[in-house]
């Protein structure tokens, strides 16, 4: 009888590890879009997974290393998303009030525009800021683009350190 009790604790703690694991990777999945889709906060969610797991697996894999290296992480996501449309605009010859007008397009994008506002809007915003600030019209359009290759290479950066996130948790885990 002894064994058998034994038996259905472990099936019990192998049922909770699959069940927090999928759990987790659920969640990692869809901050996973979120390097791509603005609108979800990608990094976070990738971290919530990872607390989601601990919560339901104890918490005993991870140590304080190890979160303080996922909250680096989420906060260079963020600096990323930031940057990468900053330094488009910069390499492609805009000038402040580009880079003001695509700050101000994205949130003006996103309220108007909705997910797609937040690709629309800083294009826009940047090449409005180009016109009010008297640049040409040629000079506008390049430093719209800039901005557009700003988000494209921020996206593939995201990408990047949100599969380090994963990995990195699945390493320790499995």
């Amino acid at each position: 009888m002894l064994q058998f009790d034994h038996q259905v604790v472990q099936f019990k703690e192998i049922l909770m590890d699959w069940l927090a694991l999928t759990a987790a990777l659920a969640i990692m999945l869809i901050g996973m879009a979120g390097a791509i889709l603005p609108v979800i906060p990608g990094a976070p969610l990738i971290l919530l997974g990872m607390v989601v797991y601990g919560l339901i697996s104890g918490f005993t894999v991870f140590s304080w290393h190890f979160w303080l290296g996922q909250v680096i992480l989420v906060i260079l996501a963020f600096a990323v998303d930031y940057v990468a449309g900053i330094v488009g605009v910069k390499r492609y010859g805009g000038s402040k009030a580009a880079v003001w007008g695509s700050i101000l397009g994205a949130f003006g994008g996103l309220f108007l525009l909705g997910p797609l506002g937040i690709i629309l809007g800083p294009f826009l915003g940047a090449i409005i800021g180009e016109l009010l600030h008297n640049k040409s019209p040629k000079q506008a359009i390049n430093a719209g683009i800039g901005t557009l290759l700003g988000f494209a290479g921020g996206t593939v950066v995201k990408l990047i350190i949100q599969t380090a996130m994963i990995v990195s948790f699945l390493l320790v885990v499995l």
